[in-house]
């Protein structure tokens, strides 16, 4: 019998923290969206439609980057406190390459790292 591959991503716009569920102490991985002060900057110098296009393009890579990630697990809990999750849930649902992987979203507030690898550790240990 092999263990579902499984792990918790808190995340909002800007970072994920990706936590693996396993039996050894949990390790936490970020994926941070990129989009510094300085581009902002500049994009909304050539107009405020040129740095929504580029927010966009720099959130739809975020996403892309946390789909990678996912795609290598069977069972995944989306959790935070803003709609990133939903967004990103919304995103693999539209792609058939996820249809196997079961995503779930739960609201949280904005937790620190021990709470975060509590909270994964609790939803996997349930079921």
């Amino acid at each position: 019998m092999t263990t579902a591959k499984k792990i918790g991503i808190w995340m909002d716009h800007s970072i994920a923290q990706i936590i693996e569920f396993t039996n050894n102490p949990n390790e936490t991985k970020t994926i941070s969206l990129k989009f510094t002060h300085e581009e902002k900057e500049n994009s909304l110098n050539k107009g405020e439609k040129h740095m929504h296009i580029k927010e966009q393009h720099r959130q739809l890579e975020y996403y892309k980057k946390l789909g990678e990630v996912i795609n290598n697990y069977e069972d995944v809990i989306l959790f935070g406190p803003t709609d990133a999750k939903v967004e990103l849930f919304n995103f693999l649902k539209a792609d058939p390459r996820f249809a196997k992987i079961k995503i779930e979203i739960k609201q949280t507030d904005k937790l620190t790292e021990n709470q975060q690898h509590n909270l994964v550790k609790k939803y996997f240990s349930k079921r």
